[in-house]
């Protein structure tokens, strides 16, 4: 798997995703525990957190669905942070991985190497081999 260093927008980006957690971190009731920002190729970051219910809806997906509601459709780096995970970087769950390529396929993702460093991967790299939508033809 290949990986980047982070640069200074990167620390940026992690700084307003915990910002956004801090804001509205729900201790106890855990609806809020997760904070996300995403980074256009544009320079514009969105923010999210997660929403926790019976199907719930994680830090990624609101961050998206903010910038995808705003009109951006050019991703450049997504992260997800919590305030007592390692670097505060929590990698995407399935299921965000699996957004994030139908979304995104091009998009690089903050979170741990297996050293424990902060690094950026491409997301076709968390979820190889992953579905891919069917464009049927007539």
């Amino acid at each position: 798997m290949k990986t980047y260093e982070l640069i200074r927008d990167d620390y940026e980006l992690i700084e307003m995703a915990m910002k956004v957690l801090e804001k509205n971190f729900d201790d106890g009731v855990y609806n809020h525990t997760v904070g996300g920002a995403i980074r256009c190729k544009n320079g514009n970051v969105y923010l999210g957190v997660n929403c926790d219910g019976i199907h719930g809806s994680c830090a990624e997906y609101i961050a998206i669905g903010a910038a995808i509601t705003a009109g951006e459709r050019d991703f450049d780096t997504i992260v997800a942070t919590h305030d007592k995970a390692h670097n505060y970087l929590v990698p995407p769950c399935g299921n965000c991985r699996q957004m994030l390529i139908n979304y995104c396929p091009d998009i690089k993702v903050i979170l741990n190497d297996e050293e424990g460093n902060p690094v950026k991967v491409d997301v076709k790299d968390l979820l190889p081999l992953s579905y891919k939508r069917i464009v049927v033809m007539d």
